[in-house]
């Protein structure tokens, strides 16, 4: 390889006979390595939205023309208001209405909304045909579309109806992070930063010195971003697929994060800038529960700052409104018997799950939203 070839590099996910690659890289989209090996079929169906369809549908198509004798493409209206029944059933219909049979491989072409909801109607079709992510945002390369999970969300709480069905493979194709507007850019690297107090205080480290970088959305910053985050979710998933004890821990941040987002209405805040603001409530409770000191919470939430995200949760009822969050909480999927678990930062570089009383909770709220 020519040092002017733009890289290419894979990272797998080990699942038994449910493992795949995830492919990282410049202009992948237009390269035949991304594409070569996946499940055998007469017929294939893109599933996009009304924004990326117009920049990355036809480079797409393309691509994988040589493989499938027809392509079909579905358009859903974008965002995460849309991310419900209603919309699904337009992917049921357009399978259905084209013919559509149990070989038929799906391409999740989009950020994570595209890639969940595509991901659900691959696990319900037929009771299961192969797909492939295809994400065209931060918060998706890093962490939607690998390991499997898929769903929809229900006015009550976020994401609470779907299933756990691996991708055959995914291909994060850098270039098209340049189309991103700032706000998606930031409310991606809600979900690197993630990584860093969770996992690996290294790329933590990493992550401060190259913020401007990233912000700056210089390739090679956001491909190093995009390999490692991967890497440490491949980590994650291939010991705990199911999320029945370890994987718990990519939620950081995200109960509180869910909360504001049902709060407020799916779609208001987008999901990283929910999450970042997440992680500072987060924090706070983890120090509050005596497990990190200030300085930690401090250098965190300085961090969130420059990454452009949300530090003041907003108040989503005014006479009660801590209540409101842990009434939204009490329905998370990681709620046991009604009792919140909590991921909590048990020390630098670990988490841990755990419950908190409710008048700590408050108080951490009340502290934390504007």
């Amino acid at each position: 390889m020519s040092e002017h070839t733009p890289t290419h590099e894979q990272v797998a996910i080990s699942l038994d006979d449910r493992s795949y690659d995830i492919h990282i890289g410049q202009s992948l989209l237009s390269r035949q390595g991304a594409w070569a090996g996946l499940p055998k079929a007469q017929t294939a169906m893109i599933v996009t939205n009304d924004t990326i369809a117009p920049l990355y549908e036809a480079a797409l198509r393309s691509a994988i023309t040589p493989h499938y004798k027809q392509i079909h493409t579905v358009v859903l209206p974008d965002g995460e208001a849309h991310k419900d029944w209603q919309t699904l059933n337009l992917i049921f219909d357009a399978l259905l209405a084209k013919g559509c049979d149990r070989k038929t491989v799906l391409f999740a072409l989009g950020g994570g909304v595209i890639g969940d909801m595509t991901g659900f109607a691959a696990a319900s079709y037929m009771r299961g045909v192969p797909f492939v992510q295809v994400p065209t945002t931060l918060l998706s390369q890093v962490d939607s579309s690998v390991g499997g999970k898929t769903a929809i969300n229900h006015p009550l709480g976020k994401n609470m109806i779907g299933a756990f069905y691996q991708p055959v493979r995914v291909v994060c194709d850098l270039n098209t992070l340049q189309t991103l507007p700032p706000r998606e850019l930031s409310a991606g690297l809600a979900e690197v930063i993630k990584y860093g107090p969770i996992a690996d205080m290294a790329f933590l480290d990493w992550i401060e010195a190259n913020i401007g970088a990233l912000m700056a959305q210089d390739p090679k910053a956001l491909a190093h971003a995009v390999k490692r985050s991967c890497e440490i979710k491949a980590w994650v998933v291939g010991q705990d697929e199911r999320e029945a004890g370890l994987r718990a821990i990519l939620n950081f941040g995200h109960t509180f994060g869910h909360a504001i987002e049902a709060g407020l209405g799916f779609g208001v805040w987008l999901h990283g800038e929910a999450v970042g603001c997440g992680m500072v409530m987060a924090a706070e409770l983890s120090h509050r529960l005596g497990k990190v000191d200030a300085a930690f919470v401090a250098r965190l939430k300085a961090l969130i700052a420059s990454a452009g995200l949300p530090m003041r949760g907003p108040v989503i009822d005014a006479a009660d409104n801590a209540g409101h969050y842990i009434e939204h909480m009490r329905l998370d999927k990681k709620a046991i018997g009604g009792d919140i678990q909590f991921v909590v930062i048990d020390g630098p570089g670990q988490a841990v799950v755990c419950s908190a009383p409710d008048a700590l909770v408050r108080d951490v709220i009340n502290a934390c939203c504007a």
